[in-house]
């Protein structure tokens, strides 16, 4: 039987996780309205085009804060039993990945070559992480929500949409391998990988927010 002291602790630590997820998001909204990361486009950029800016260190911390914000919400799910175990190594692949995509930053492309291995390191964990995410919260959903169909669905649709995201970027890949074109150019790449990061940490965030028995 949970006692009410663990019970307000796990509520404290998942509204704490999620408070760090929106602090991440608008941190990195901040970055797209102040000088001079606003001449970032967020149409053709990727997000961690803000790397290479003065402002870094926002960026860093932002990703930090998601990633602490996950690894807490997840760990309080894990305590309660509602994370099976494929979800929660997904969601190790993606709290770790975003950790990766902090200690090895995107270089410019412009001067560093393909073969950079941090560059490399970097677009791996890009990959694993946002993958990973969605893919948990589609395993983890049943579990964590056992009477709660509604958020059950919820859940499920924002995971299909991330993943639906991806599959355009994907679909890209596949149709510049074919023609020999540069895949990132057929796509509003930006939009795409921004729509994507917010419709993961949406999907995370209702994953990972209090079940009514935790409110009580």
């Amino acid at each position: 039987m949970v006692t009410v002291p663990a019970r307000r602790t796990s509520l404290a630590v998942s509204l704490s996780g999620i408070a760090a997820l929106v602090i991440g998001a608008a941190l990195v909204l901040l970055l797209q309205v102040i000088p001079p990361t606003d001449e970032i486009s967020a149409t053709r950029r990727t997000i961690s085009e803000y790397g290479l800016s003065d402002h870094k260190w926002i960026f860093d911390l932002a990703v930090i804060l998601v990633a602490l914000g996950s690894a807490a919400g997840l760990a309080v799910l894990h305590s309660q039993r509602r994370l099976p175990v494929p979800a929660a190594l997904l969601g190790t692949l993606w709290t770790v990945g975003l950790l990766v995509i902090v200690a090895f930053p995107k270089p410019d492309w412009a001067t560093v070559s393909r073969s950079d291995f941090g560059g490399t390191l970097h677009r791996i964990a890009s990959v694993v992480a946002f993958v990973a995410l969605p893919l948990a919260v589609l395993v983890a959903a049943r579990t964590a929500f056992p009477g709660s169909p509604g958020r059950r669905w919820l859940a499920r649709v924002l995971a299909i949409a991330s993943l639906g995201w991806f599959a355009v970027i994907l679909g890209a890949v596949v149709v510049a391998a074919a023609d020999g074109g540069r895949w990132w150019t057929l796509i509003p790449l930006g939009l795409v990988e921004r729509g994507m990061a917010l419709t993961e940490l949406v999907a995370l965030g209702v994953l990972l927010a209090p079940a009514r028995s935790q409110v009580r």
